[in-house]
C-alpha cells in the first residue's frame, strides 16, 4: 500500500483545508484510498467543500495519530468522474459506502496530484513520506 495512504489511515480522522475566497475552511474527513497508484478522497457535490475544491483545487490535509505524530500533506485535487474510481473509494474500508453509490448523482471523487507529505513529531526530526 502507498505509504502516504497507510499513514493517513492511521489518523482515523484527518482535516482538509480549502479556501473560500480569502477565507480558509477546515473540516474533518475519514475516507482516503489508493487507486491506480494514486491517492483519492471523496465528497458530496452539494457540500461547500466540493464547491471550494472546484473553485481552487489546492488543498492541505492534517491530522495527528495516537503516538503524537502528525501528518501534513499538500496537493491538487483533480475530479475523477470514472465509475471505477468511485467504486474503488466505496470499496475501501474507509469509504462511505453506506451513504453513496458509485452511480448516484452526488458522489464525487478526487485524485490527489503534486502530493507533498511530511510527518512531524515533538521528539524527532520531520520526515518526508513518499508513496
Amino acid at each position: 500500500m502507498n505509504k502516504i495512504v497507510e499513514s493517513i489511515k492511521k489518523l482515523k480522522v484527518f482535516y482538509i483545508a480549502t479556501v473560500e475566497g480569502d477565507q480558509p475552511r477546515v473540516r474533518p474527513f475519514g475516507s482516503i484510498c489508493e487507486f491506480e497508484c494514486s491517492i483519492y478522497i471523496c465528497s458530496n457535490n452539494t457540500k461547500e467543500v466540493y464547491k471550494h475544491i472546484m473553485a481552487n483545487p489546492k488543498i492541505e490535509l492534517c491530522g495527528m495519530n495516537e503516538n503524537g505524530e502528525w501528518i501534513r500533506l499538500s496537493a491538487i485535487a483533480k475530479k475523477d468522474n470514472r465509475i471505477e474510481a468511485k467504486q474503488a473509494v466505496l470499496n475501501d474500508p474507509t469509504g462511505p459506502s453506506q451513504l453513496y453509490k458509485a452511480d448516484d448523482a452526488i458522489f464525487e471523487v478526487f485524485r490527489l496530484e503534486n502530493v507533498k507529505c511530511m510527518k512531524f513529531s515533538f521528539y524527532s526530526a520531520p520526515e518526508v513520506i513518499k508513496p
